[in-house]
């Protein structure tokens, strides 16, 4: 019994996974955050195989040939295409599980708090079937906030705005359950379609969601930054016009423009969060501010910009882009302190 015991020990190291629309981060027990990847698949759909996963995917992307696709199984945080996220699990898994792969581990997972039972199921059963040993699944809000370091195991209340590929959750917690929330399917994969939007309509460019997101990460950002609305960016698309390739200028004030909408809707979710909230912890909320995370708080200038609009105290973790897997990985780790922060079978947090 030892023996075994030992050998599981060695063996399964138990893994935590965000499980991003854009990205997919894996922790591992005791090696911290071992692989961040693209939510990419390729597939040639002529022969049913499986081309590249991750970055290789990505990069081909609105460049294949008829027979062969790049998808991105996850729309909106839940999965859309349950067969490509399983391969996708499953290629991760084994990376990190190399030379570990006769015993399963067990996985948390974490997920937007807005989901169905049916969408948990599935990223139950594509996990289990990817080779978990046991799946646990935990809202993103929650893990956002534990590995951000926020003390939610206190009673007096902390807010975390996580800032996805395909979701924006905020969350006021307290005495590890949260309060007040909203669940948005407005994030990042929003501002890069308002870019798109807004090239077509004001250029008349057809460009794609790589282009549309190459010029966010270079110029774009939520207020006017000193010295940087002049800076812009080489788009290259499709003239609508011609039908030939064509390149255009674009500004960092019109990117701004561009993505106006999807930010005043985060906002709004804070705001309907705040209203929400009972009034002792909204004074606690004042006090300590609202802790963004993920990737969206990147974009230049959103504490700002959030900040303005709410008239209140916003600072950014200290690696947004791994507070979710950090949290998950931590909740694993300290299971027991953290037992109530996992989703219940019931579904219930």
């Amino acid at each position: 019994m030892r023996l075994w015991r030992s050998l599981w020990a060695g063996q399964s190291r138990d893994i935590a996974i965000d499980l991003g629309t854009a990205n997919t981060l894996v922790h591992v027990r005791g090696r911290g955050v071992v692989l961040r990847e693209p939510s990419v698949v390729a597939v040639d759909r002529s022969t049913n195989t499986v081309l590249a996963v991750g970055t290789e995917a990505k990069r081909m992307l609105g460049r294949t040939p008829p027979n062969i696709t790049a998808v991105r199984p996850l729309k909106d945080g839940v999965i859309a295409d349950f067969d490509v996220a399983e391969v996708m699990l499953k290629h991760f898994v084994h990376r990190v599980h190399r030379h570990r792969t006769f015993l399963h581990p067990t996985v948390v997972i974490g997920i937007p708090s807005g989901v169905t039972e049916v969408e948990r199921r599935a990223v139950r059963d594509a996990t289990v079937r990817a080779g978990a040993r046991q799946v646990l699944l935990i809202e993103e809000p929650m893990a956002a906030a534990i590995g951000a370091g926020l003390p939610i195991s206190e009673p007096s209340g902390c807010m975390v705005v996580d800032i996805g590929g395909g979701t924006s959750e905020v969350a006021v917690i307290a005495l590890n359950g949260v309060v007040s929330g909203r669940s948005i399917r407005v994030a990042g994969d929003e501002l890069d379609d308002a870019i798109i939007a807004f090239m077509y309509h004001e250029h008349n460019l057809a460009v794609g969601p790589a282009t549309a997101e190459a010029m966010k990460l270079e110029i774009g950002s939520a207020v006017s930054l000193n010295g940087e609305d002049r800076q812009v960016s080489l788009a290259r698309g499709r003239d609508l016009l011609t039908g030939l390739p064509k390149a255009v200028e674009v500004s960092a004030a019109q990117v701004r423009e561009a993505i106006v909408a999807p930010l005043a809707g985060i906002v709004e979710a804070i705001r309907a969060t705040l209203e929400e909230t009972p009034p002792e912890i909204s004074g606690d909320v004042m006090q300590q501010g609202i802790v963004l995370t993920g990737g969206g708080a990147l974009l230049r200038g959103i504490d700002r910009y959030i900040a303005q609009e709410t008239q209140m105290l916003v600072r950014m973790a200290e690696d947004p882009l791994t507070c979710v897997v950090m949290g998950a990985g931590r909740a694993l780790e300290e299971s027991e302190q953290f037992a109530d922060a996992f989703v219940k079978p019931d579904g219930k947090a």
